[in-house]
């Protein structure tokens, strides 16, 4: 059985390298893509914790963490192809269009 610190090391060298990606890239599909890992990491303490404690709620709020990611990678999906319609660009610094 893999030790629970195994789990929460893989996680936290997700999570930085998520939060290292959505602050200093420049490419909104990168932004995304790190967003994704965040995410990926909160997952897998969640699975981790779950499976040591004998408790399901963790896989059932990892499930819920998939769909709503699923949900949010298709509308910004759409909200990128049509940025590149507009803009020809996916540069966060180029985009200036959601500014009031």
């Amino acid at each position: 059985m893999v030790p629970l610190s195994w789990y929460i090391v893989l996680a936290v060298v997700l999570f930085v390298i998520g939060a290292a990606g959505v602050l200093l890239r420049r490419n909104i599909l990168v932004v995304l893509m790190s967003l994704e890992l965040l995410l990926n990491s909160v997952n897998i303490n969640f699975i981790a914790f779950g499976r040591t404690y004998d408790d399901f709620r963790g896989q059932i709020f990892a499930i819920f963490v998939i769909a709503i990611t699923a949900a949010e990678v298709a509308v910004a999906l759409g909200i990128l192809v049509a940025l590149v319609r507009n803009k020809s660009t996916l540069k966060v610094d180029d985009v200036t269009m959601m500014k009031g």
